[in-house]
């Protein structure tokens, strides 16, 4: 049996299965390796703004005029055409003809016999076909706005505002943003951070809420789609640095409980038993009518009986600063610094020859190598792999590794900082303070994140 395929896409709103080959051809491999031998393929583009015109499924009715296929591939009736009159016209040429429609994206309505696309059965499908093409046009609306970097459909973020299809700051509002992530970028911690707005704010959020803002790429100025995210389309309340340093801070707050990761105390959550693997819970404890407190550690789930004692807090401390200052500079020595200029290098060289790709288009435009709506389409593509390597080149490491280290050897450095500041930094250079119990030498040694 001859069997024939045409395919009807929108580059705006499909992506081919196969990228190095048209949306129509990589379809008919699919189909080929699910069993269906193809002979003819049939595909049309649409226009903008979109038309009724189908050059190619025109082509295909007057091929079949001469030699009808016996079988039509489509992955829905309502490629058909753009109203219902059109597609019941051009179904009706189609079954004159001789030919069975079968439809890939509804197999329940496949036909091999084309009596079965009577127009009886055409009308039980009526609202399902006007349902399909009013969602293909609200989806192309959609889909134009993106290439203008318009703000997608729904409600602004809190702290911006709608103003001609873009977002802009509220300026009551983005105050109260930016004050949650000002306490976050100093002090870890977003329980805090949302304490915080709601103490001197008066604004109650969730805690989800506040992990949501830390997430969301509006705040960075940029805007996300369905299909990729675009940088600088609006103001931003945060700069690329800060933000950077937030998905740091999230992404080093993961290996630790969410109550743990706001604990005031800079060994809080490091600290685990060499032997039995067990935490340590910073305790406080205090003597009755004196004001002074004293800080232990106390294993969380020590298995020996009786179990470990305590062991005070500021040795410890003191402990793991003389490990640090003593072990940070050769550990940063040993990091192969080559691999990771290689990979800046090559991620920056990526990004200039976007960018210069970018920077073209207009000139092609009007030399009219390329018309308008290719170009917008190619240039959002290359916006949304530009803000891909972006955000890769802003999740990698400071480049000034070393000299952090430098600064960070020296004992005074770390007394001189408060709880909160040097919880901060331990927790960008330590993954786990290991201690080993008292009988067995009571040893530290430290396992450095890197």
């Amino acid at each position: 049996m001859k069997t024939i395929l045409y395919c009807y896409s929108d580059p705006l709103l499909e992506s081919s299965p196969n990228p190095n080959l048209s949306s129509a051809q990589a379809w008919a491999d699919v189909l080929t390796q699910q069993g269906w031998e193809i002979e003819q393929i049939y595909a049309d583009l649409a226009s903008s703004p979109p038309t009724d015109e189908r050059p190619q499924l025109q082509q295909l009715l007057a091929a079949a005029g001469q030699a009808a296929p016996d079988r039509l591939l489509l992955r829905r009736l309502d490629e058909l055409g753009e109203t219902l009159a059109s597609v019941t016209q051009r179904l009706s040429a189609i079954e004159a003809l001789g030919m069975a429609v079968i439809t890939i994206e509804s197999p329940d309505r496949a036909a091999d016999d084309p009596r079965d696309r009577s127009q009886v059965k055409l009308l039980q499908v009526a609202d399902e076909i006007q349902a399909a093409q009013r969602q293909r046009r609200i989806r192309q609306g959609h889909a134009r706005n993106r290439l203008k970097g318009l703000a997608p459909p729904g409600k602004a973020p809190y702290g911006y505002r709608r103003s001609q299809g873009h977002y802009v700051l509220d300026r009551g509002s983005a105050t109260i943003v930016k004050a949650f992530f000002e306490h976050y970028l100093l002090y870890g911690s977003l329980r805090a951070a949302v304490r915080h707005i709601a103490q001197r704010y008066s604004k109650q959020i969730a805690v989800s809420t506040g992990q949501r803002w830390l997430e969301n790429p509006v705040y960075r100025g940029d805007t996300a789609y369905s299909d990729g995210l675009i940088h600088n389309t609006h103001a931003a309340l945060l700069s690329r640095e800060e933000a950077a340093q937030i998905d740091r801070l999230r992404r080093r707050n993961r290996q630790f409980s969410s109550r743990t990761a706001s604990v005031a105390y800079s060994l809080a959550g490091l600290v685990v038993c060499q032997s039995c693997r067990s935490s340590f819970r910073v305790n406080q404890v205090t003597q009755p009518r004196q004001s002074q407190s004293y800080l232990y550690l106390r294993p969380v789930a020590c298995p020996r009986q009786p179990k470990c004692g305590a062991i005070a807090y500021s040795t410890v401390l003191q402990q793991t600063i003389g490990a640090i200052c003593a072990q940070l500079p050769q550990a940063v020595a040993q990091i192969a610094a080559a691999p990771m200029a290689g990979i800046k290098a090559s991620l920056l060289e990526r990004l200039q020859q976007q960018q210069a790709v970018l920077a073209q288009l207009p000139e092609l435009v009007s030399n009219n190598i390329l018309d308008a709506q290719t170009a917008e389409l190619r240039a959002y593509r290359l916006q949304t792999e530009i803000a891909t390597v972006r955000q890769k080149l802003a999740q990698l490491p400071p480049v000034n590794l070393q000299e952090t280290a430098q600064t960070a050897s020296i004992p005074q450095f770390w007394f001189d900082l408060s709880e909160s500041e040097r919880r901060f930094f331990f927790r960008e250079f330590i993954r786990e303070v290991q201690l080993s119990p008292a009988d067995e030498g009571g040893s530290l040694s430290l396992m450095f994140i890197f």
